[in-house]
């Protein structure tokens, strides 16, 4: 495995305090001091450049096994490289879902020459299905990372309880990631309210997700279990959240950059790639978010990557919900919280990396020498999202003609350069 040295790049290491200009080495996959490089290393020059730790992404799918038509492993990761995404978290809504020691293994397996590190969810039940759990110490010796029925809620909260307390065994100690929703309130197709009226199409109401985010927090906090609470999107859940973590919940959460920049006013265009679950909300809900990332209530952000075809979206109303995001992620959340002035970029690393990695309890969101050599180079650059242009499968970004305001420049994992811009 070949050096490379980056030389006059600025270094930003939230983890370590760093912010300063100076040089990275890197060495059989791992940071090195500098002066350990051998003489025959790649030199980079990162004049104007900034380096931070490798992006980790709580909240991915990957389509694969069973429908690569619209992903798959490999290519998913070639779009995570192109973000800065070194680390991602597979959710099992695969077909067969990942309810198997068998589904794990295959995955693990051709993930082994991808461009980024994949975490494997496994299911909580059966087929996603809410009612028989599945084996969960037979799926973690499988390799699985954390536990999820990603899209659909648990619908027994007796085994929801079990997966929560297993989960957190000192033995197996992984997270338990939610999808928040009553499924008696959901099955709208865009956010109840003025614009769902204006467009006749049936609305999913914010007390679905807010009814599920309450039932989670109660049970985290009844049987003092953790939990995670994946894309928060209205303020109602926010505000409970909050009040949960003064309570001394052990409770994290995250939100995708989609629910930063957007609202349900795109859904006029009624072009399918604005429509996701949780669905776009408010300009109030919009602001929530800013807010409780601002304060610490919400801990990092993910993007819910979701591909689909062109043919599969091409109807407003019968599309599947979903949008792709790994490439925009980290330029979509500078433009709204760095640019906007929210927060510093230090602040945002450790959103996007640095607690990721905590929650995960994985390595990662530090440039420390002798960890794994996962980081980012990027720079504060204008540049138009054109779908065409984005490396994954599916292009269905709902950031298309928008102007963002810092670039991927290069990403490197595990010592080796996967994509390159510079």
């Amino acid at each position: 495995m070949s050096s490379i040295l980056i030389k006059n790049v600025r270094i930003l290491d939230p983890a370590n305090r760093r912010d300063e200009i100076g040089e990275i080495g890197i060495k059989d996959g791992r940071f090195v001091l500098p002066q350990d490089i051998d003489a025959d290393a790649e030199v980079i020059d990162g004049s104007g450049v900034t380096a931070s730790p490798g992006l980790i992404d709580l909240h991915v799918h990957l389509r694969d096994p069973g429908q690569t038509e619209k992903e798959d492993i490999i290519t998913g990761c070639r779009a995570a490289a192109a973000g800065g995404v070194t680390q991602l978290l597979a959710m099992p809504n695969t077909v067969p879902s990942v309810d198997s020691p068998e589904t794990v293994r295959y995955i693990i397996e051709k993930a082994k020459n991808a461009d980024a590190k994949v975490h494997v969810v496994g299911a909580i039940t059966k087929g996603l299905k809410g009612h028989e759990a599945t084996d969960i110490r037979a799926l973690v010796e499988a390799g699985i990372s954390a536990l999820s029925d990603d899209g659909v809620p648990v619908l027994d909260t007796s085994i929801m309880v079990e997966a929560m307390k297993t989960a957190s065994q000192p033995d197996i100690r992984i997270p338990v990631t939610a999808h928040c929703e009553d499924p008696y309130l959901a099955g709208g197709k865009v956010n109840e309210g003025e614009i769902s009226r204006t467009l006749g199409v049936k609305g999913m109401p914010a007390a679905a997700e807010d009814a599920g985010t309450a039932r989670e927090l109660a049970l985290a906090e009844a049987y003092h279990v953790p939990i995670h609470i994946c894309h928060v999107s209205t303020c109602t859940s926010a505000a409970m959240i909050r009040d949960a973590k003064k309570r001394g919940v052990a409770v994290t959460a995250e939100t995708a950059p989609h629910y930063l920049m957007l609202t349900e006013q795109e859904l006029l265009k009624r072009d399918a790639d604005y429509r996701m679950n949780p669905p776009l909300r408010t300009e109030r809900d919009r602001l929530a978010m800013i807010e409780a990332l601002r304060d610490g209530t919400i801990d990092c952000i993910a993007t819910d990557h979701a591909p689909h075809t062109p043919e599969q979206k091409a109807d407003f109303v019968s599309a599947p919900n979903g949008s792709i995001g790994m490439e925009t992620s980290f330029a979509a959340a500078y433009t709204v919280l760095v640019k906007g002035g929210v927060m510093s970029e230090a602040e945002l690393i450790r959103k996007m990396s640095v607690n990721p990695a905590a929650i995960l309890h994985t390595y990662g969101g530090t440039l420390t020498i002798g960890e794994q050599a996962d980081l980012m180079l990027y720079q504060q650059e204008d540049w138009t999202v054109d779908p065409e242009k984005l490396h994954g499968k599916s292009k269905n970004t709902p950031f298309k003609g928008l102007t963002l305001s810092a670039k991927v420049k290069l990403t490197i994992y595990h010592g080796r350069i996967v994509y390159r811009d510079i």
